[in-house]
Order: structure tokens, then sequence, then C-alpha cells
């Protein structure tokens, strides 16, 4: 791991760090400006003389397009995004942003750019993909390509899309609860009115109302965590806070567990994890399709980012009655919402809703897996293979996240094409889409059996990767005394290993609501109305494609991801 590099903001290297992040300032300063570019000008006083200023006015060609918008956001998050990629292959140094007094404010280093991928890719992929999905009367209007809503609105839409991306890549390099919480509200708030950003639609209004009345509850909940933990410690570093929990004795354990407990409301709310999960669904099923992505992936590992540092960097367990209560509250926290998200899926008939109850079993998964990071380090075995062991579970949970964008984001882009032609609410919806366009029945099928852990797709190894990590730190070191003779019950061994049993019984039951919609596809007769062909959109479907072809070349080839996951995990700075 190469050493660390302190640098002051807007000191020397502080733009080769943030690039990303000056890519994305740049680009909402176009959107804000480019579109508003026009004939205007203004009159000199006391003379008749007037000079163009190219603000306001008629407006010129060009800058009046309405896919305009679109492409400034699509190039400016795509810029983002292979900006990271180069990043990586140029060798990453860690970078740390630090105030005038020494404070780490921000960290550049191989786990915060392995999310700032998953972040920029897809809102880069949802940015492209609704160039012609906002028509001029919301969703399910039946108008042509032309009638979009102008670019000023199209603006709005596309600059809230990159503000989303900023909160998120702050989250990400946030070495300070505050910043951290800063960044979550950023994001927080852009997404709340891209859930509602269709106002014509009745559904999408109350959805959005929902989602912002119980995130707003979850972030203030969360902010009271904050102030809880800050006059307990009198600081709100990361580093500090985690010696102070360390040194912390178990009597005077009440406030910061306290605190803490407040403080993962908030992220509980992001990840949609049980109970913090009842917004989603109704977000999900009121946003356009690519926004519903967008909180189902880059949203999800936005508050995945919260609770690893908090379980994993803070409250990191070792020994202590502190660390054996938030343990077993995160193993019955990770069964409840694994187990309630695929039920609840189960008896959904909305594809949109069911994609949510999905992404609720799948941060039960993900939960499961930081459960069993936390059980190594509390079973006090932090000698051998034991910090190979959780950097190998962190891995598996970053390389989920990671290709959770391919085909979770892609089955939410093939509804956003039949959302195009009407309303998606009924699983009735997508009948017969084999025979009006086979490709498209095709990828989604792909994207299903993927979401359900079928080999090869990137959607089983992921499953299995986090399955195998949770059962290796429940055997623990049994293998090695095996080997000498020793005879162990399944008792020996620790109790998240019933949490791998039940993420498989859980990945069999989700096989039925993902099968589910194949057999619909491929079987069941058009809806009224929907027999004609599908609206057309060459974006959209090249989006789809990329999904595809990542969904399966990562599930049969994806060494180099998991490399540069496992670099990831490794670059976590706290002490295994």
């Amino acid at each position: 791991m190469s050493n660390l590099t302190e640098i002051e903001p807007f000191g020397k290297g502080f733009v080769e760090a943030m690039g990303p992040e000056l890519i994305l300032f740049a680009g909402m300063l176009l959107l804000i400006i480019v579109p508003n570019l026009g004939q205007g000008t203004f009159r000199i006083p006391g003379t008749q003389v007037r000079l163009p200023w190219l603000l306001g006015g008629k407006r010129f060609e060009f800058t009046s397009d309405p896919r305009l918008p679109a492409w400034l956001a699509t190039l400016t998050l795509g810029g983002a995004f292979f900006n990271v990629l180069y990043a990586f292959s140029q060798g990453l140094d860690r970078v740390a942003i630090v105030s005038e007094s020494g404070k780490q404010l921000l960290l550049v280093n191989g786990f915060s750019r392995i999310f700032e991928l998953i972040f920029f890719g897809a809102l880069a992929l949802a940015a492209f993909s609704s160039m012609n999905r906002l028509p001029v009367n919301g969703v399910g209007s039946k108008v042509s390509e032309t009638e979009l809503f102008n670019n000023r609105r199209q603006a709005d839409f596309y600059i809230l899309m990159v503000t989303c991306a900023l909160g998120m890549s702050v989250v990400a390099l946030a070495q300070d609860l505050f910043v951290l919480f800063i960044g979550l509200e950023l994001a927080s708030f852009s997404t709340y009115v891209l859930v509602a950003f269709l106002k014509e639609s009745k559904v999408g209004v109350e959805s959005g109302m929902k989602y912002f009345i119980v995130g707003s509850v979850a972030s203030g909940v969360g902010l009271y965590g904050l102030s809880m933990l800050y006059l307990w410690a009198g600081s709100l570093q990361f580093d500090v806070l985690a010696t102070a929990f360390a040194t912390t004795s178990s009597t005077e354990m009440a406030l910061p567990l306290i605190g803490i407990g407040f403080v993962l409301v908030g992220f509980g709310f992001k990840v949609s994890a049980a109970p913090f999960h009842f917004a989603a669904p109704d977000a999900y099923a009121g946003a356009t399709s690519p926004v519903a992505g967008v909180l189902a992936t880059a949203s999800k590992a936005m508050g995945m980012i919260g609770l690893v540092r908090m379980l994993l960097i803070v409250a990191a367990p070792e020994t202590g009655d502190g660390s054996a209560i938030w343990l077993a509250c995160l193993g019955v926290l990770a069964a409840v919402t694994m187990t309630w998200g695929n039920l609840a899926a189960l008896g959904s008939d909305n594809p949109k809703r069911m994609l949510a109850y999905s992404s609720v079993a799948h941060a039960g998964y993900m939960l499961a897996a930081l459960t069993a990071v936390g059980a190594w380090n509390w079973d006090a075995a932090v000698s051998g293979d034991a910090g190979a062991a959780a950097v190998a579970v962190l891995t598996a949970v970053i390389f989920h996240l990671l290709v959770l964008v391919a085909f979770k984001l892609g089955a939410f882009l093939v509804l956003s094409i039949l959302e195009s032609e009407g309303d998606v609410s009924r699983l009735s919806s997508l009948g017969g889409l084999a025979k009006r366009e086979p490709l498209l029945a095709v990828s989604m099928f792909i994207f299903m059996i993927s979401l359900a852990g079928v080999p090869p797709m990137a959607g089983f190894l992921s499953k299995l990767l986090v399955i195998m990590g949770i059962v290796r730190v429940a055997v623990g070191d049994m293998g090695a005394e095996l080997a000498d003779g020793g005879i162990y019950a399944l008792g020996d061994m620790h109790w998240v290993w019933w949490l791998a049993l039940l993420m498989v019984l859980n990945s069999a039951i989700s096989m039925f609501y993902y099968l589910r919609v194949g057999v619909v596809m491929f079987f069941d007769e058009p809806e009224e109305g929907r027999e004609g062909p599908l609206p057309t959109g060459w974006q959209v479907r090249a989006a789809i494609f990329a999904c595809v072809l990542t969904t399966l070349l990562i599930g049969v080839a994806g060494d180099a991801v998991l490399r540069l996951c496992e670099m990831a995990a490794q670059s976590l700075n706290y002490d295994w």
C-alpha cells in the first residue's frame, strides 16, 4: 500500500486527487449555463446601443435541443467514471485532504475510488437512458420523441443527477462523520426531487412525498445521533471516534451505543434495511425506472459505505459487551431484512415494487456479510488468517455492489421502455415481450436469473463469494484442528453460519418471483393496447446492451474486477 500524502484544499496535487469531483462541478456549471444561451442583449444605460450577452432571449437551435442536457450530463458522469478508471490504471496513491488544523476531511484511496466507479457508472447509464424518457405528459404518455420537456426543465432533471453523484462521491471520500452526513444529505435531497420529478403523475408526487418524509425523519434521527457522538468524544473524526470507542469501558458504553444506533437509522434507510424500508417500494414504483434503478444500486452502495465506516471502523468489534450487543443486533437485522424482502416480493404483482423488495433482500445479504466481518474480530482471532478472511468477506460485499449495477439497473431500464408506452404497475405489462422484441426479453431474463444467482451470471459469483466468506468466518481455524484429528459438530461453528444458510434458503425462494417474470414474457400474450411495436430510443437499448454484456463477462471472467475489489477492501483504513 502506498504512503499517505496529505494536501490542503486547492494545494499541490489537489486537482489530480479530486479530478472526478472537479469534472462533476464543471459539468454542473455547463448544465446551468449552456441551455440558457440565446440571443439575449442588454442596453447600455443612457444610450440605445444594445450589446449581446448570450443569456436569455430566444435560444439558439443548438441550445434549445431538449436532448442537450442529457448529453451534457452523460458526458460529465462518463468523464468522471473514466477519470477514476485512469487513476486505477496508473496505480492509486493514498491522498488525504486535510484542514488547516491537520484534520482529515477526505481520503482518496482504493476503497473510495471503487465506490466512485459504482456511483458514476450507475448515474451515467441512467442519464444516458433517460434521454428520450421524459415526455411532456409524464409517465406512460404516448408521444413522439419531439414532444419532450423543453430543455430548461430537462436541465433541472440532469442537474439533480450530477448533484446526486457529487454528494455520493463526498460520502465515499469522507473521513469525518459530519462531512459524510453533508454528502449524504446532498445526494438524498437530489433523489427526493428525482423521485417526484414528474409532477404531472399523481403516483410520482405521492411516492416522492412519502420518500421525503420518511427520509427526513431518518436523517433527523441520524443527526441527533451525530450530536450524541460529538458530545461523547468531542470530535467526529473517524479515527478519534474509533479510539474513544476502543478505550471506553463497558459501563460507559450507553451514550456511544445509542448515538451509533441513531446514526445507523439514516444509513439503514438508504440501504432499505428492515424496518426502514417501508418507503422504498412506493418510491421505486412512483419514480421513473432509471431513477428507481439508481435508488436500487448507487443509493444502496452509498448507505453501505456509512454502515462499513460506522461498524467496521468506529465500532470495530474486538472484545467487550458493547461489541457483542451490536453484533447480535446486526445479525438479527440481516436475517429479518433478507427474509422479509423475499417474502414481500413473492406477493407483489408490480414489477417495480417486486424489484424494490428484491433490493431489500439484497441489503440483508450484505448486512449478513458485515456481521461476519465483525464476528471474526469479536472472537479475538486477529492473527494468522483473520485479516485475510475479513478482507475476503468485504471484497465479496464490494463486488456484489459493483455487479449489482449491471443486472439490477439493467432490469429497470427494460421497464423504462415499457413505461414509455403506458403504466407498468402490473406484471402482465411484460406479457408477450418475447414476441414484440425478443432481444429485450432475453436481456430481461438474463437480469432476472443473475439476480436469482444462477450460474454463470455475475449474480451467482457475487452471492457465492458472500456465502463462502461468511462460512469461512464461521469455521474459523477449525480446518487446521480437524486435520490434527479433532472432531467437531455443527454447534462448534460461530452462529453467523446460520446467516449463510438463511441466505441460501432465501436465494431459493427468490427463484420463484424472478422466473415468474420469464414465464410472463415468453408464454403470456400482450395486454390489450400493447400489441404494437415498442417505443424507439437507441440510447436506452445501448445502455441495456452494456448491462447485459457486463453481466455475462463478469460472470465468466471477473478476475480483474475481483482484484480491484480486493484492493479496495485492503485499502480501507482500519486495523484488523
